[in-house]
């Protein structure tokens, strides 16, 4: 059975690279011999990625698969990501605010989400729980969700990408209970206090129940996103850690591979990486690279892009 993507090839995650942060000439120029794209909307990684692979994608039990990548058990519970956001109010609209990262770290959303377990929790239906930095709802009667996770809807209106029509009324009542739980907890007011913003509403995406394993060809994954690699366990695939260099990963792969470099905007990281993938091109051991940058830029670099020497530096490089 053939599959579906080109063994050799690689598809790698890279850090933002627009807005001058690559400095290094020789890099800029062997980019811009290729066809530099900028997306016009932010998009789901893993979709993005399956895209590239020409693998089927499927937005029910996304919830569950990150679970599934964070404890290694396929989660048989109807699942959903409960993600924090911060819902600003504006003059006429509601902006969506993703939070995460270093701006919440765990001793912030640890005693949310215990609050909300004990003032939300219904025994006969639903609770929450957190995993690290991430939090989930459980659920015995399924609920309409969102598709997308929230970085997808950063800075935007919350209302375009929540469930409609009478499907919506359950998401909604229960996304109006969390916020009135959370509006006043201490882990807010002090947040509000220092200047940062407090965490009044959870994002609910991607609910559904985790699919059944099943062995399907997959090139090896080296990654420490979560609900990557539990798509790639859902699929019986080599899923390892970021390992810290691209040459590490061509050390640990026969041919191709799916690398995703940590989201830091590091410019020395970029480049190492960049310089490695260029060298792994020219020298045959890759036959083919999809860059997906983390400020939306991408690019589709062939071996033979390299003899386009007349190509100006792009100004998406600039």
């Amino acid at each position: 059975m053939s599959t579906p993507y080109e063994r050799t090839a690689a598809v790698v995650v890279l850090p933002a690279v627009s807005g001058g942060r690559l400095e290094n000439p020789l890099l800029q120029r062997w980019l811009s011999r290729s066809d530099l794209q900028k997306a016009t909307d932010p998009e789901e990684l893993l979709g993005s990625i399956l895209r590239c692979l020409h693998l089927p994608y499927r937005t029910e039990g996304l919830g569950a698969l990150r679970m599934w990548g964070q404890t290694g058990d396929r989660p048989t519970a109807w699942i959903a990501a409960a993600d924090p956001v911060y819902l600003e109010a504006r003059l006429d609209h509601l902006c969506l605010h993703a939070l995460g990262g270093s701006s919440l770290p765990a001793s912030d959303l640890r005693p949310l989400f215990d609050h909300l377990q004990r003032t939300l929790q219904d025994d006969s239906n639903f609770g929450f729980a957190r995993l690290g930095s991430c939090g989930y709802l459980r659920a015995t009667t399924p609920l309409a969700t969102a598709d997308i996770p929230p970085y997808v809807a950063h800075l935007d209106k919350p209302n375009d990408y929540l469930p409609s029509g009478e499907a919506s009324a359950a998401y909604r009542r229960l996304t109006g209970e969390v916020e009135m739980a959370l509006h006043d907890h201490e882990i807010n007011l002090r947040r509000q206090a220092e200047g940062l913003q407090p965490v009044n509403g959870l994002w609910l995406w991607g609910g559904g129940y985790a699919p059944v394993q099943l062995t399907e060809p997959h090139p090896p994954l080296f990654s420490d996103d979560p609900l990557l690699k539990g798509y790639w366990l859902s699929k019986t695939g080599v899923a390892e850690p970021w390992p810290g260099t691209i040459a590490a990963c061509l050390e640990a792969s026969v041919a191709g591979f799916v690398a995703v470099v940590p989201a830091d905007d590091d410019r020395d990281l970029l480049q190492h990486c960049l310089l490695e993938l260029r060298e792994a091109l020219l020298t045959g051991r890759l036959s083919g690279l999809v860059l997906m940058f983390r400020d939306g830029i991408s690019v589709n670099v062939r071996p033979h892009d390299n003899w386009r020497f007349w190509r100006r530096i792009s100004q998406l490089l600039d």
